[in-house]
């Protein structure tokens, strides 16, 4: 179940408008100085209110956090499931394999300061962001499953469930360690390169069967 944030605002358009404008303002001050160092002013003045305006939206500075590990799994869950991917085709998932990692691209950001202060989320915020994360495999695990019934491969599913789990954090992967890898690769280099590396066993599959 999604965890509610309390905010004495009713007006739901501005609490959505006035929370991305903190993501935004805390993502780079996060990246900057990271979460412990953060103050909660410092986050109002990146967002371009008062204090006083922020405690309407949040509670505290976890809130805050909780919000940009959620924007990055809402986002990725809001645009593959906008495709057309049905078809139950290995194009198909390849093109869910671009659009993911377009998606961790522009949100770089977000998924290097999820992966560096996830960890200062509390004892209830955690397992909600966990399990959105299996969420977004057991997306990956569908779209698979979909490949193997229309082409009737002998992929079992244990090589369904790694394949998922390898293509989420190869996306993830472009997020933390983009700065390594811009240096050889463009994001289109670096999709279509993976995709061959992550798909070329299932293909091998396909085309014994």
């Amino acid at each position: 179940m999604k965890r509610e944030i309390p905010a004495t605002v009713k007006d739901q358009a501005l609490i959505k408008k006035r929370r991305n404008q903190m993501i935004r303002g805390a993502v780079s001050l996060f990246k900057q100085k990271g979460f412990h160092r953060t103050t909660t002013r410092e986050i109002a003045k990146a967002s371009g209110f008062s204090i006083g305006t922020l405690y309407e939206y949040i509670r505290t500075k976890e809130d805050v956090l909780y919000l940009v590990c959620d924007s990055i799994y809402d986002e990725v869950s809001e645009r593959l499931n906008t495709m057309e991917l049905g078809q139950g085709t290995i194009a198909s998932l390849k093109i869910a394999i671009d659009h993911y990692f377009k998606v961790m691209d522009d949100m770089r950001d977000e998924v290097l300061i999820m992966y560096q202060e996830a960890k200062a989320l509390s004892n209830e915020a955690l397992p909600y962001v966990l399990k959105k994360e299996l969420e977004m495999v057991q997306m990956f695990e569908r779209l698979i499953k979909r490949c193997v019934e229309h082409d009737g491969l002998d992929f079992s599913k244990e090589h369904q469930y790694l394949l998922a789990q390898n293509i989420f954090v190869q996306g993830q992967m472009w997020g933390f360690r983009r700065w390594a890898l811009k240096k050889t690769f463009t994001i289109d280099d670096y999709i279509y390169l993976q995709t061959d590396l992550l798909l070329a066993g299932m293909e091998g599959y396909q085309s014994q069967a």
